[in-house]
């Protein structure tokens, strides 16, 4: 492993490449987050042996569906499971003693090694919203999203300094073939920024265009030792994985990638509307997807994924923030720490059609809840809106700012001879103050977490400068980050390698749109 790195570092490129680094511009990323704080949990060990008992009996008795893939059916019925048609129904026990083989924690790579994260453990890893197929900003209202948005994203994940990583499908770039544009959004990630990324789902064959672009960028020997992706495979809930999907996680699992296993629920539609029923069928799932993974290859690294919402029972829209939401994401984090396995959960979660107080209330109700429930890998944690439909520009660096609040709460609190503050209680006594003590002048640069956009000027200042509300001021900082962007250096024979590789991909297939 360790020369596989080296050999990394140090391929060609030469003097150009030395050059490039040394003029690079670099933009502070703080480290993922490590958590000093407890995890928050509701459910009792009588409630967890519930939940898990009743998840066996869910496998055991009604099964799942592994549908168009008989490859897979294959695997079950040689593993021991009843196999009927595409329903795979699973003895007692074998999903979970599958499961002992996945890694409890694992280390993704980045392009920048000092960017690379932990998952797993008492760690909490932060990456953008994935998936929206419409972008909004203050000045051109709600559209279908192009390549340009995201790119924009990109960067700006990049200059993020509580993101520790570049996300996947942070918006759909609408204006470029469906079978195409996963080859851009690669190039996107490994070109303009250096932190960890995501690979491809929507196809197997785009999954294997993954791994085999990021042997271009890291080497393939390391890329045979080492994860340097982290994936998202939904589940159909209820109970059902597709050829899609599945082919896709076959794929990551066959390289040592990671993959998140995540039932994607709405409650009342795809799980019960309770949330003890909901969780029984949360870990149903995850138990057959982790364990499927691991029939492909034992030790792959995979994720504990829960995808959590509410219903409107008037509408039938998803709701956010919900207290049923939070019982679910505490309760999930129980049974996969129980497992021995990261957890995946929580975000900027929202319903607001704007970044405004609504948009606000939510997401906070959502990150808080993802810091407490003990979530490892944290998707869509800046830039949601409107119930993942649309990914913002200004709701994009707000989030990102709020951010920094979790770094602060996990850290806990210091109880250093320095926290403890004696001396400066000694110094001000009875009756004086404490602004001008050498306590405060020696901590009042870090003592206090601050915005970078949120206003705290007086009235009259804030009225004088336009009375600008918080979309406003983001819109300010969308501009300055992409006007302060300068891409991280990358060897220029890997540069022209992947852009070699993209294009010859793009030659050997017709466009599709669908």
């Amino acid at each position: 492993m360790t020369e596989a790195r080296t050999a990394r570092r140090t391929r060609g490129g030469g003097g150009a490449a030395r050059r490039a680094e040394r003029t690079a511009v670099r933009f502070e990323t703080a480290k993922f987050i490590e958590r000093n704080i407890p995890n928050f949990e509701v459910l009792d060990e009588e409630a967890l042996q519930v939940i898990e008992h009743n998840a066996e009996t869910v496998l055991e008795e009604i099964g799942v569906n592994f549908v168009e893939n008989p490859a897979a059916l294959d695997l079950w019925r040689a593993a021991g499971a009843d196999v009927d048609g595409e329903r795979v129904r699973l003895p007692r026990g074998l999903a979970r003693e599958l499961c002992k083989t996945a890694p409890s924690q694992f280390v993704q790579h980045a392009r920048d090694p000092a960017k690379s994260v932990t998952i797993g453990g008492n760690s909490l890893v932060l990456a953008p919203v994935y998936g929206p197929p419409f972008v909004r900003d203050i000045n051109g209202g709600r559209r279908y999203a192009t390549m340009a948005d995201f790119e924009k994203f990109v960067k700006l994940a990049y200059m993020s300094k509580w993101l520790h990583h570049s996300g996947g499908t942070i918006c759909e770039p609408t204006d470029i073939p469906v079978n195409k544009r996963h080859l851009d959004m690669l190039m996107a990630h490994m070109t303009l920024s250096d932190k960890p990324f995501m690979g491809s789902v929507t196809e197997p064959s785009r999954a294997q265009d993954s791994v085999d672009m990021a042997g271009i960028l890291f080497g393939k020997e390391f890329v045979a030792d080492n994860t340097v992706m982290t994936s998202l495979i939904n589940i159909n809930s209820p109970l059902t994985f597709d050829a899609t999907m599945m082919g896709a996680l076959e794929v990551y699992a066959r390289n040592m990638q990671a993959a998140i296993i995540s039932p994607f629920i709405v409650g009342g539609a795809m799980a019960p509307v309770s949330v003890a029923g909901t969780l029984t069928q949360v870990l149903a799932e995850v138990l057959a997807g982790v364990a499927y993974s691991q029939l492909v290859r034992p030790g792959a690294p995979v994720i504990f994924g829960a995808f959590v919402t509410s219903i409107d029972m008037n509408s039938g829209a998803p709701t956010f923030g919900t207290p049923e939401a939070s019982h679910i994401t505490y309760g999930a984090g129980q049974l996969a720490r129980r497992l021995g396995l990261p957890y995946r959960s929580a975000g900027s979660f929202c319903g607001s059609k704007l970044p405004d107080a609504q948009a606000a209330y939510e997401t906070s109700n959502s990150l808080n809840m993802g810091l407490l429930s003990g979530v490892n890998f944290m998707l869509h944690a800046c830039g949601w809106l409107e119930g993942g439909l649309v990914a913002s520009f200004e709701k994009f660096v707000l989030d990102a700012d709020q951010l920094g609040v979790l770094h602060r709460l996990a850290a806990g609190v210091d109880m250093s001879e320095n926290g403890q503050a004696m001396d400066a209680i000694r110094e001000v006594g009875p009756g004086g103050h404490y602004l001008g003590c050498a306590h405060t002048q020696a901590n009042f640069k870090t003592a206090f977490w601050r915005s970078d956009v949120l206003d705290y000027k007086p009235f009259e200042t804030w009225d004088e400068e336009g009375a600008r509300d918080s979309q406003s001021l983001a819109a300010v900082r969308v501009d300055k980050l992409l006007a302060d962007y300068q891409a991280p250096a990358l060897d220029p024979e890997i540069d022209a390698a992947l852009r070699a590789f993209v294009a010859e991909r793009k030659a050997s297939m017709p466009d599709a749109f669908s």
